[in-house]
């Protein structure tokens, strides 16, 4: 094994090689007395071969990258993300490889061959799509992985993940409305596939139950996040015979496009529409009106996630697999009473 070979060797090729779990290695090299004997000497043998020593030891190894892979890298929401990712990355000595990843198709072929190849000490999943089939083959690779932001197929799995209260975000962004006098109020909702979406869609209904104020299909428009779908959403939900006083869309993103479908109209944001966002992103505050949003702490989001794959790495165990961090209404120019009240 040439030297370059022998710097990229981790933990977590040590355990596929010897066919066990990346913890069974760290209890190992912890000295540890909870593993089989066989099992031990199978790792300790493969250990001495590609020269690692206990912890402590500065002869100690690792590939040292993180793959950080999104459905899709178009969004400031997601460069938001990989600041946090890379604020831990660059303190631990650790690269960031970043790659855009599709559902089923080549690219996420492609990108599993190149996780092999490079032995990454860990993979985090921003958004994307975990299918069973990935799944299975990344724990065949025995490569620790953390999500940020599930899927449904993610659910109910020990995958894991890091997200922030939706539900609370929803539902005060929703009280923030009702308190405002408005009693109609359009949602433009996020990918039902993401538990994030669905959080936000059932905070929002949750608070219009506790106000009393009636659920109508008809305020519910489907949206991805992305600023085209909030402009189509915003003008179908403006152009309705009794359309709402205020939006709120499950996207900073979608929240401007909804700004868009305002103005084509002749309208103006706050004043004849109120508009509530969600991420807080920083063109939330450049906005004309600034954007009353949501915030949702992405760059610690970030950070967390690639401290808690770091930790994985190293054999450690994860007190909680799903941690919420906190959301925070941010109240800014584009909300007011309804118009004429």
């Amino acid at each position: 094994m040439s030297g370059d070979d022998e710097r990229r060797v981790t933990i977590t090729a040590i355990a596929r090689e010897a066919g066990v779990s990346v913890p069974t290695v760290s209890r190992v090299l912890n000295g540890r007395s909870d593993v089989a004997p066989d099992t031990r000497e199978r790792v300790e043998k493969l250990l001495r071969h590609h020269g690692y020593r206990r912890r402590g030891s500065r002869t100690v190894r690792r590939a040292d990258l993180v793959d950080l892979v999104f459905n899709d890298l178009d969004s400031p929401w997601a460069v938001e993300i990989i600041r946090g990712v890379e604020d831990v990355g660059h303190a631990a000595g650790v690269g960031v490889v970043i790659s855009a990843v599709h559902r089923e198709s080549s690219s996420t072929r492609q990108w599993l061959h190149n996780l092999r190849a490079r032995a990454s000490d860990g993979v985090i999943v921003v958004t994307s799509h975990l299918s069973p089939a990935v799944q299975a083959q990344l724990r065949r690779l025995n490569v620790p992985v953390v999500v940020v932001d599930p899927d449904a197929g993610v659910a109910g799995t020990d995958v894991p993940a890091i997200g922030a209260t939706n539900w609370t975000g929803g539902l005060s962004a929703t009280e923030h409305l009702l308190k405002l006098g408005h009693r109609r109020i359009g949602f433009v909702a996020g990918p039902p596939h993401l538990l994030c979406s669905r959080a936000r869609l059932d905070g929002y209904r949750a608070a219009l139950a506790a106000a009393g104020v009636p659920t109508d299909d008809c305020l519910v428009h489907p949206g991805d996040f992305y600023h085209a779908s909030g402009y189509t959403a915003g003008g179908a939900l403006l152009d309705l015979d009794d359309p709402p006083t205020a939006i709120f869309a499950a996207s900073d993103q979608m929240a401007f496009g909804v700004y868009e479908a305002v103005r084509r109209r002749g309208l103006r944001v706050a004043d004849d529409v109120s508009v509530v966002g969600f991420d807080d992103l920083p063109e939330a505050r450049w906005a004309s009106p600034p954007l009353t949003t949501v915030r949702q702490p992405l760059v610690e989001m970030g950070r967390l996630a690639a401290r808690t794959v770091l930790r994985l790495a190293q054999g450690e165990e994860i007190e909680s697999p799903r941690i919420e961090l906190a959301t925070e209404l941010v109240l800014r120019d584009s909300t007011a009473g309804p118009a004429g009240r």
